[in-house]
């Protein structure tokens, strides 16, 4: 996997990186900043995100379908996401008019408008999409499970805010938020694709080089003096019950989380894992059952997920627990994890054959590991992983202590904090 990669910083801080993939005929660009929900305070909670719909709207030359036009008129797509650590403003065209684009990124990213009227009318499109949410349990059980993880730590929070916040903030507050945040040393200018690093970088000189330098935001560190709950039980009428099970650990930093992922893999990444083939597979109490690993600087979890039958949901989390205490007892055998390797080596590799894949590559391991990390690096670390070191670190992660279960259900709640806590005292 040979990848042409480079990196340099202008003079105001901002970071340009490239990844030159010369067989391809397009070219991604994704302006990212350092900073997402876990940098807002609680009364502003949602702001990362409410600024990110509102650079669409216009800047102080182009109206919100002046964006549109000028960007899918040439057969391109545009769209943006906010995470806890970053958010990204990102579009993908033909390389030949990726100047043009990128010039359309730079001044939604500098000269949005902010416009009280657009204001107004994003707060009602952002109160819906949190009415959609709560619509879709799938969604609701994780931002619960997310709030007992971290109790009233901004890693916690939903990203798109509550009633209460969006309801307040006002036009001041967002520009306050975006002028002390969105600064050039804490903005990265990410391109994948036919593209020269040379030329990005003068591009990038002339449309963010008069960004202001300022400071690198701070966020709120997760210590083991910040609370964890062991259950959220909702009760609300829908035909499955929802259950999403986290496990609080290191952060992504930390060497042993390539063996995490391993072990993710191993438990419920793909219908070949243990929890898919046990619980929907042998069983049939489930749709929908898999892992996850979420990490972040300093904390993270990992999250089994599950829509299961409301009759036989007390026999789906007894099956669940088995599979947890099976793979702490029993060390995984040689063939599962070699199995367990090549399907993430696979699908890191199919990932990044294309352009947007690779820019989104290149700028969340500069974000988050303030450094490139090559893909043949992740590969060699994923190979190390030995069936002593599966053991152990289900051992040391997948523990009571360290767990948290939420889950919505139609049926009287008391009764499933019962069964979860009986079940938990097999970890």
């Amino acid at each position: 996997m040979k990848l042409n990669y480079s990196e340099t910083t202008l003079d105001n801080g901002v970071r340009v990186i490239s990844a030159h993939m010369p067989q391809v005929q397009s070219a991604a660009m994704g302006i990212w900043v350092g900073v997402g929900g876990r940098y807002e305070p609680a009364r502003l909670s949602g702001a990362s995100h409410f600024i990110e719909h509102l650079l669409f709207k216009g800047t102080k030359k182009r109206t919100a379908r002046d964006i549109s036009q000028a960007i899918e008129g040439r057969g391109g797509y545009f769209n943006a996401f906010t995470q806890e650590e970053a958010t990204c403003y990102y579009a993908r065209v033909a390389a030949s008019h990726m100047p043009k684009v990128c010039e359309i990124l730079a001044d939604m990213y500098r000269n949005a408008r902010f416009a009280p009227r657009d204001i107004e009318k994003e707060r009602g499109v952002i109160i819906e999409e949190i009415m959609m949410y709560r619509d879709q349990p799938e969604h609701l059980v994780q931002d619960a499970l997310g709030q007992i993880l971290w109790v009233n730590h901004p890693v916690g929070r939903p990203l798109i805010g509550n009633l209460k916040t969006l309801t307040r903030m006002t036009r001041e507050h967002l520009l306050d938020f975006k002028e002390n945040k969105y600064v050039a040393v804490n903005t990265y200018a990410a391109y994948a694709g036919n593209v020269d690093h040379g030329r990005c970088v003068r591009l990038t000189e002339s449309l963010l080089g008069g960004l202001n330098g300022g400071k690198q935001p701070r966020f709120r560190a997760v210590t083991p003096e910040t609370e964890q709950r062991r259950s959220s039980f909702i009760q609300k009428e829908i035909e499955q019950t929802h259950l999403a099970m986290g496990f609080r650990l290191f952060g992504r930093q930390d060497p042993r989380r390539f063996t995490l992922k391993l072990l993710s893999v191993i438990l419920g990444e793909n219908m070949s894992s243990r929890l898919f083939q046990t619980v929907r597979e042998q069983h049939g109490l489930a749709y929908s059952i898999h892992s996850g690993v979420h990490l972040f600087r300093d904390t993270g979890a990992f999250v089994i997920s599950a829509g299961l039958e409301r009759k036989r949901t007390d026999k789906a989390i007894t099956l669940i627990m088995r599979e947890l205490c099976r793979i702490k007892e029993r060390r995984v055998g040689t063939h599962e994890l070699r199995r367990a390797k090549d399907y993430a080596i696979g699908q890191l590799m199919i990932s990044l054959e294309n352009t947007i894949s690779q820019m989104m590559w290149i700028g969340d391991y500069n974000i988050g590991q303030g450094k490139y990390v090559h893909p043949e690096d992740i590969i060699r670390q994923i190979e190390r992983v030995t069936e002593k070191d599966i053991a152990r670190l289900a051992g040391e992660v997948l523990g009571s202590e360290n767990a948290s279960t939420a889950m919505i259900s139609a049926d009287d709640t008391a009764r499933y904090e019962d069964i979860v806590h009986e079940q938990m005292t097999r970890l």
